[in-house]
């Protein structure tokens, strides 16, 4: 199940919820006990692949994770 984000505009908390996908944009409680928090987008940083931002590959052009290849990284 996925985490989602709430904020609460009674009282301006935002919490995170482990909810089914189908009960995602569903009303939520907030910790303090009020009622209908709505979902916010969560926010997030990534780095650009770019030439300054570092590959995952080593010189020898073999992937930089310790898996060997196994995971969904793909050898990043």
């Amino acid at each position: 199940m996925p985490v989602y984000e709430y904020f609460c505009r009674t009282c301006g908390a935002t919490f995170e919820l482990l909810r089914p996908m189908a009960r995602s944009g569903e009303p939520a409680a907030c910790p303090r006990g009020h009622a209908g928090a709505t979902r916010t987008l969560s926010v997030f940083a990534a780095a650009p692949r770019g030439s300054d931002a570092p590959s995952g590959r080593d010189a020898d052009g073999a992937g930089g994770c310790a898996c060997g290849g196994s995971c969904a990284c793909g050898g990043t």
